[in-house]
């Protein structure tokens, strides 16, 4: 069984490095096969023609000493050995009657390290002694045995060394240059495809590109890298959109595309943690519809949309990137105030958002509604310092305000920290009448309360744009939202 280690080896190598390596290690060892193999061709080359150069050396000898051997004549052996054996091919020979007596002997000085070595390689590499007869008449009356030198095959070896050092040298410097374009074309490519990678792991820069390639197979891995890229683009692209979206919809009421509670709870967290750190203000607006009730009933669920989604409209056009809104359900809206300098600017806002409820909203099937909001006005820290305490003070004031009159704002402290559900309000319940004739239904305060007196909100607003009384405002009851 294959068992495989995760463990990470402790030295490791750049590819440039390896294929250097193994460039020249190649070339090396093929320079140097290539030399040993003529060397040793080269050396039984001439080791047989030593051989042969010998033999005829000694056939040679026996016909110039035959006489001296029949006449037995020592002196004149010795010089014709001397005469023949002068080069340096032998090293030893010595001539012999056919009683065995050595009659001439020669041999050639093997002092010094180099003589040494020629005697060393002639006993590896040629024969110990090449005897031939000497024949008188066809009577053999001596012999000659004669040994070879081992110079000329010690200068061959050596000359074929040093030859074989010089090659390799310069195969080595060859292959070096060869390897450097080749592991360039190589591994060039392959580095910047490893430096594209690396960006896109590190940056996230899935803009990066592979450039071309001199080799096919790595400018075919370049292109589909780059098209993988392509992919991981627009994988990441559609990813992001969608978390984004996602994102979004955790947060967002999805028909008035304001900050849900949740989110806005968050975002009042996060305000009055920096404002107690800073000492600055925060303000919560609470904001009710009144009669949306009324208007589901009379136009139907899709024309109290249309309402809803121009009311939020309309409360972030009048915060001006300088606050939250956010709808917590059915009509009822909150707008957060972070960081306030002073309690008139909330005011003023609120004043702001009342105003643009004046406007008319106009409805799918061609008609118009008015609807007024009923703000509560809670601040951080003179009402209270915690998000859950200042949502229900703001919700509080608010319910004081629809007590005192609809379409008007109130201030946390006119409440007095009382739950207005837990009070005995006497209401008014009218039946919402539509004016046949108009093509506006008016929708806040009654006739006669403080806001009928105000330009810009409730029914005097509304009578002030259509042209028409206030009269045709109809008031409902207190929980007619």
């Amino acid at each position: 069984m294959w068992h495989w280690s995760l463990r990470k080896p402790q030295f490791r190598l750049p590819l440039r490095q390896v294929l250097y390596r193994g460039h020249l290690g190649m070339a090396l060892v093929a320079i140097f096969l290539a030399g040993l193999t003529v060397s040793l061709v080269c050396l039984f080359t001439l080791r047989a023609y030593t051989e042969h150069n010998l033999a005829l050396t000694a056939r040679s000898l026996t016909f110039t000493v035959e006489a001296a051997v029949v006449f037995g004549d020592d002196s004149a052996a010795f010089d014709a050995l001397k005469l023949i054996v002068s080069g340096d091919e032998v090293a030893r020979v010595a001539v012999y009657n056919d009683q065995g007596r050595r009659m001439a002997s020669w041999s050639r000085p093997t002092d010094g390290a180099r003589g040494r070595l020629e005697q060393l390689v002639a006993t590896w590499l040629l024969p110990p002694e090449n005897i031939e007869p000497i024949l008188h008449d066809g009577t053999k009356v001596g012999e000659v045995r004669l040994s070879g030198s081992g110079g000329p095959l010690t200068r061959f070896l050596l000359a074929g060394l040093a030859g074989m050092c010089v090659s390799l040298a310069l195969t080595a410097l060859g292959a070096l240059y060869l390897s450097r374009r080749m592991v360039s074309d190589i591994v060039g490519p392959l580095e910047r495809l490893a430096q594209v990678a690396h960006a896109v792991r590190r940056d996230r820069d899935f803009a990066q590109r592979v450039p071309f390639a001199p080799i096919t197979e790595l400018d075919e891995l370049g292109k589909d890298f780059n098209v993988l890229l392509d992919e991981l683009a627009s994988w990441q692209t559609h990813l992001k959109t969608e978390n984004e979206t996602l994102a979004h919809k955790a947060s967002h009421d999805s028909l008035t595309h304001l900050s849900n509670r949740a989110a806005f709870e968050q975002s009042l967290s996060i305000a009055l943690r920096n404002a107690a750190e800073d000492n600055r203000l925060v303000a919560v607006l609470f904001l009710d519809g009144d009669h949306f009730k009324a208007i589901n009933d009379q136009h139907g669920h899709a024309a109290g949309d249309v309402v809803l989604i121009e009311t939020a409209a309309r409360i972030r056009s009048q915060l001006r990137g300088k606050g939250v809104g956010a709808r917590f359900g059915g009509d009822e809206f909150a707008v957060l105030l972070a960081p306030l300098s002073e309690v008139g600017d909330a005011a003023r806002i609120a004043d702001d958002i009342l105003g643009s409820m004046a406007q008319p909203i106009y409805l799918p099937d061609g008609t118009s509604v008015v609807m007024s909001l009923t703000v509560g006005i809670a601040v951080y820290p003179d009402h209270a310092r915690s998000p859950e305490a200042l949502l229900k003070r703001a919700d509080q004031a608010m319910y004081h305000a629809k007590r005192q009159s609809r379409g008007t704002r109130s201030l946390a402290d006119q409440t007095e920290g009382k739950d207005p559900r837990q009070q005995e309000i006497a209401l008014v319940s009218d039946p919402l009448v539509l004016d046949p004739t108009a093509r506006t239904v008016f929708v806040g305060p009654g006739p006669g309360s403080d806001l009928e007196r105000m330009p810009g909100s409730g029914a005097a607003a509304a009578a002030h744009l259509d042209g028409s009384t206030p009269e045709k405002f109809v008031a409902g009851s207190d929980r007619a939202s």
